[in-house]
């Protein structure tokens, strides 16, 4: 009796964790937060207009989490925190498909493809090991190594897709890539001109090295001349590599994880990485007008603001000061590690 009892109970915790993993949330539930959201978005964006070099990204995350360490926010505004912290951060990945073309890509030639796979490769190998070495747990320093060496924010909600990291290492990873990202807007430029890089050159490493697209066109319009069209190119390349990576950390789960039937495998690439495939086979073939693309990429920055501010939201001063230091540690080994990388790959292909 007591065993059934023992049973019974396991599966009813088991349906409330499920329940609470996918929750179903009436839409009208979801309006305070999303209004919220809106707001400081539109904030956000507002700054980056004025302030072209600093990321709505930053200014959103920054925004979330100095309101939610001074004041108390409201419990009806979670749902829609919730929303967008998944939902319109998964969007706004699939939609970034829509600014990569392979052909641009294939015309990089194989030796700087061939660059890009090493540093994707090699920073994630360094990343994972500097992190261990630090004493940092495997989600948290994989998140961090996925996130420096593929495409911030939306290679951490990527990898987060399939190993389902905590909340507030997935908050401490893309608030690093952002941070670290933003400053090297004005460091990348300004040594490229004291190594004395020519412009295409320059471009070549912002893209190899820099974390998130919008950050490396900032960059690169810093540099000038050619800089600024190869530097998008090769860090489209490295956005590209988002989904093999997912696929070999979701085969790595699933095995890890055996035929356990009660327990839910990780899927081999998550949906939104599917739909961000599908977006680059669209902008690809070339069928889409560039009236939609500017709208498209105009959105996709839009969805990712407002997913850092809901972010942001769950960075709590008590939760940071739990986390310590050492991830801040890992991400400037991390930045020094795959800006080498690049370096040296420029110099030998570029």
């Amino acid at each position: 009796m007591s065993s059934r009892l023992n049973t019974e109970v396991a599966v009813v915790e088991k349906d409330v964790t499920a329940n609470r993993a996918h929750p179903r949330i009436a839409v009208s539930a979801l309006v305070p937060g999303l209004s919220m959201v809106t707001i400081a978005t539109a904030i956000s964006m507002t700054v980056n207009y004025f302030l072209p070099t600093i990321s709505p990204l930053l200014v959103a995350i920054i925004l979330g989490a100095v309101l939610t360490n001074v004041v108390r926010i409201p419990e009806r505004i979670q749902p829609g925190l919730q929303f967008s912290a998944k939902r319109l951060l998964r969007i706004g990945v699939a939609l970034l498909g829509l600014q990569l073309v392979l052909r641009n890509i294939i015309d990089l030639g194989w030796d700087m493809i061939i660059v890009v796979v090493a540093i994707v490769s090699l920073g994630i190998t360094g990343t994972m090991f500097a992190g261990k070495l630090l004493g940092i747990g495997w989600t948290q320093r994989l998140l961090i190594a996925c996130g420096f060496s593929i495409c911030g924010a939306a290679a951490v909600a990527a990898v987060d897709g399939v190993i389902d990291a905590d909340e507030q290492e997935v908050v401490a990873g893309v608030a690093l890539v952002i941070l670290f990202g933003t400053l090297m807007i004005p460091v990348v430029p300004l040594l490229s001109h004291a190594f004395g890089l020519s412009d295409e050159r320059a471009g070549l490493w912002a893209g190899g090295s820099i974390h998130e697209v919008a950050q490396v066109v900032a960059a690169g319009s810093a540099i000038g001349g050619a800089a600024l069209g190869v530097a998008v190119v090769v860090k489209l390349a490295r956005v590209l590599m988002l989904a093999p990576v997912t696929l070999i950390l979701g085969v790595r789960q699933r095995n890890r994880l055996g035929a356990n039937a009660e327990v839910k495998r990780p899927p081999l690439i998550p949906l939104f990485v599917v739909a961000f495939l599908a977006c680059v086979a669209l902008r690809s073939s070339g069928l889409l007008p560039h009236v939609i693309l500017d709208n498209a990429e105009t959105t996709q920055t839009i969805l990712l603001t407002a997913a850092m501010f809901a972010l942001g939201c769950g960075v709590r001063a008590t939760t940071l000061v739990k986390v310590g230091a050492r991830p801040l540690i890992l991400a400037v080994l991390s930045t020094v590690w795959v800006g080498a990388i690049a370096f040296a790959g420029v110099l030998i292909a570029g």
